[in-house]
């Protein structure tokens, strides 16, 4: 798995301004993230096209809302971090990036003496985001615990797509100019 640039990492206070906006919006806020959607469709259409086509499965209620809010918001995190730096992730790109979540599974899969799941390399290159998708994937479960008929397996699918969806947006962030200025004085 590619480690994620340094230049790429989404601050939590960026996630904690959308929530705390979305608070704030009230009944606005579902048009916040309706215009949220209508752009990631348009400026990530692979990515969407592929979050889509898992939220779209026959999946437990609260596993396909909590799976269109965290891929809304994660997009807007980057979308307002970055700006145009954000550019779209190709086909190739998010083929990539689901292959090396899923041979970096089985790698770990097979060294049960391995220090660190998956989750928590994701966790270590862009933490502000897997806290935020913890918190609210916490919510969901404890709602299981407390009742509710939630299925474990539909919600664990996506949070597997969350991981993709947060790796695929790190690696399509072009470096700023001080990154690429130190990159340069790197090779001199």
């Amino acid at each position: 798995m590619r480690p994620v640039p340094p230049f790429a990492v989404v601050d939590r206070a960026v996630l904690d301004g959308i929530e705390n906006e979305l608070s704030r919006a009230g009944e606005r806020a579902d048009a916040i993230l309706d215009a949220a959607f209508d752009r990631f469709e348009e400026r990530q259409v692979e990515l969407a096209r592929h979050v889509g086509d898992v939220l779209d499965r026959p999946l437990d209620e609260t596993a396909t809302a909590l799976g269109s809010f965290l891929s809304i918001v994660i997009f807007m995190a980057f979308e307002r971090a970055f700006g145009e730096r954000l550019e779209a992730v190709s086909t190739d790109a998010l083929k990539a990036t689901v292959d090396s979540l899923s041979l970096e599974e089985e790698l770990r899969a097979r060294a049960p003496t391995e220090p660190l799941d998956l989750e928590d390399v994701v966790a270590h290159e862009q933490p502000g985001i897997m806290a935020f998708v913890h918190l609210h994937l916490e919510a969901a479960l404890e709602e299981a615990a407390s009742g509710e008929d939630v299925d474990v397996d539909d919600v664990h699918l996506v949070y597997q797509t969350m991981l993709v969806q947060t790796l695929a947006l790190s690696h399509a962030v072009a470096p700023d100019e001080r990154s690429k200025a130190g990159g340069t004085e790197l090779l001199a």
